[in-house]
């Protein structure tokens, strides 16, 4: 991505609300074009950072510059960006049309160029024919896209989507947030996206932020920050994972010692996950249910192998969710893909299997 000048530059902005700290001491920076989106439980404080880009909040302390000005004390209704809601907010007694003409009329824009630019907007997000229609006579799915086309034709440098799809079922939802990525390809500006799903956020944005308690976690490309998160939140919290708690206990060469508790002594290469020195003491060991085998007979060479007891499989079409009980008496869950059309993957609650690894696919976690 072209590192130029960042679009906005958030500068340790910290938020509070009586004794809460909502947002707390947040710095990053978002490029020119860039998906970015802001992810966390509720109540991590994205929505808050949302809305002080908007101008509906005010920083407590810390800047926010927008195309590198200062939105110190720019009010809302001045700076670069606009905002789609969660509920959409379409005017119920307007057009198609004249919702996506409304901001413009308000800011007296001559007729002829609010026609032209309104049939823009609604001709980029595929409302041509619909143009005459009022909101209760379109889908959940159009709704969204007339706020869409409301927001894009006032041409803003950077979009803020706040939690737009959540309002939609599952089919929907996913169908629309490839609609998102292609738009925002095509209008070549910048888009932030607060969202509390992971799914939502590894498959639309260029760059995720992960938000807990008013800070930031980490922040990287989705496949970076699902195959190496930094620390147990962020591990746990985007995707499945298998966490233990271990401690450190030598290094032999390359590779790093940990004594987990129930399973034993493993040698895990360090490039596997953070370096941990002896000195670290405490680590958790992180690994996906998909890098899981299960086989009825151990002893893979090369592999890190415990022997357990199916107690629970949960069936979701392409996949199946299986979990063990380990001799330890913990439970491990691995994912296994339906390949075959088949009723039954083979693998039966009660049965004895083993589970088994690449020491390579194991994350180390310090934090």
């Amino acid at each position: 991505m072209d590192q130029a000048a960042p679009i906005i530059s958030i500068q340790n902005v910290t938020k509070r609300f009586g004794p809460v700290i909502a947002v707390d001491d947040v710095a990053l920076d978002i490029q020119p074009n860039e998906f970015f989106a802001l992810l966390g439980p509720s109540g991590c404080g994205k929505t808050t950072l949302l809305r002080m880009l908007a101008g509906f909040e005010m920083p407590d302390a810390g800047t926010i510059a927008i195309g590198g000005q200062d939105m110190t004390e720019v009010p809302p209704n001045r700076r670069p960006v606009n905002m789609v809601f969660q509920s959409y907010a379409v005017f119920p007694h307007m057009s198609v049309f004249d919702n996506v003409a409304y901001g413009l009329r308000v800011v007296k824009t001559p007729t002829s160029e609010v026609d032209s630019r309104v049939r823009e907007a609604i001709e980029m997000t595929q409302l041509s024919d619909l143009a005459n229609r009022k909101p209760d006579q379109l889908s959940g799915g159009q709704r969204q896209r007339v706020a869409l086309a409301r927001a894009l034709v006032k041409r803003p440098k950077v979009l803020l989507l706040d939690e737009p799809l959540s309002a939609l079922d599952a089919k929907l939802r996913e169908a629309m947030q490839l609609e998102l990525v292609n738009l925002q390809r095509n209008v070549g500006i910048t888009f932030i996206i607060v969202t509390h799903d992971q799914n939502e956020a590894l498959s639309m944005a260029n760059r995720i932020a992960v938000m807990e308690g008013g800070q930031i976690r980490q922040i990287a490309r989705p496949s970076e920050l699902y195959e190496f998160p930094n620390s147990r939140f962020v591990a746990d919290f985007i995707g499945k994972m298998n966490l233990f708690e271990g401690r450190v206990s030598g290094r032999q060469g390359d590779k790093l010692g940990v004594e987990v508790a129930g399973i034993g002594q493993l040698w895990l290469p360090v490039a596997a996950g953070i370096p941990a020195p002896p000195e670290a003491g405490a680590v958790g060991i992180a690994v996906r249910p998909e890098k899981v085998r299960l086989r009825r007979q151990g002893g893979e060479a090369n592999r890190i192998g415990l022997h357990g007891r199916v107690n629970q499989i949960a069936y979701y079409g392409d996949t199946s969710h299986v979990f063990v009980t380990l001799e330890s008496g913990r439970t491990l869950s691995a994912n296994l893909q339906n390949e075959a059309r088949s009723a039954t993957l083979g693998i039966a609650v009660g049965e004895d299997v083993w589970c088994s690894w690449d020491p390579g696919d194991v994350l180390v976690l310090t934090n």
